[in-house]
């Protein structure tokens, strides 16, 4: 019988397309949007760091995640995070360490994150609110909490706006739990940057 497993991916620039590198402001949003997706995958499986380092490992990027203080201050580079400990740079292989690290987790529980986003769809069509549901009220409970104890703005963010952010992050999830995922989030965190600078070129 042959075997199916797939050889250790690496941090690839193929499946990474950088025509130009991002500046500091650029990188700036990447650390912030990738730790937002983080978040909202820690607070609907309830994984940890143990699971995020076990991925840097099987994804052969250990060498840029390589246990939890170094996990730690990468997260905590993320502009929106409270406190000065975190490193404040994050380079483009570490960003895309980060890529890989979340889109690999996100397709282990991608079964979980079908059902929720299922699950959204049913209420939203029936009119319902997503906190009345066991999972959807938990994971959004969750989000919430964490975002207002580790985030800088956590306190001034209303409900609402956390629970659309939420809710928001776990559709994306869906996307970059497929088998192109770590190509539709670098994707998806590049064309953020260039929109946010293209708005504030627009405004000068």
């Amino acid at each position: 019988m042959s075997s199916t497993a797939k050889p250790p991916v690496s941090v690839s620039a193929e499946a990474f397309p950088l025509t130009t590198l991002p500046d500091p402001s650029q990188l700036d949003n990447i650390k912030a949007q990738l730790d937002l997706v983080l978040m909202a995958l820690e607070a609907l499986t309830g994984i940890g760091s143990e699971a995020m380092l076990q991925a840097a490992a099987e994804l052969n990027v250990e060498s840029l995640v390589a246990d939890r203080v170094a996990l730690w201050r990468l997260r905590q580079s993320s502009p929106l995070r409270k406190g000065q400990g975190g490193r404040k740079k994050l380079d483009v292989e570490e960003a895309r360490a980060l890529v890989l690290i979340s889109c690999h987790l996100a397709k282990e529980h991608q079964e979980l994150i079908r059902r929720a986003v299922a699950l959204l769809e049913q209420v939203t069509e029936q009119h319902q609110e997503p906190h009345q549901t066991a999972l959807l009220g938990d994971y959004l409970d969750t989000f919430s909490n964490t975002y207002q104890e580790r985030m800088e703005d956590g306190e001034e963010v209303s409900p609402p706006m956390l629970t659309n952010l939420a809710l928001k992050l776990l559709i994306d999830l869906l996307f970059y739990s497929a088998a192109n995922g770590p190509r539709r989030l670098w994707l998806a965190l590049l064309d953020r940057t260039q929109s946010r600078k293209a708005s504030a070129l627009g405004q000068k």
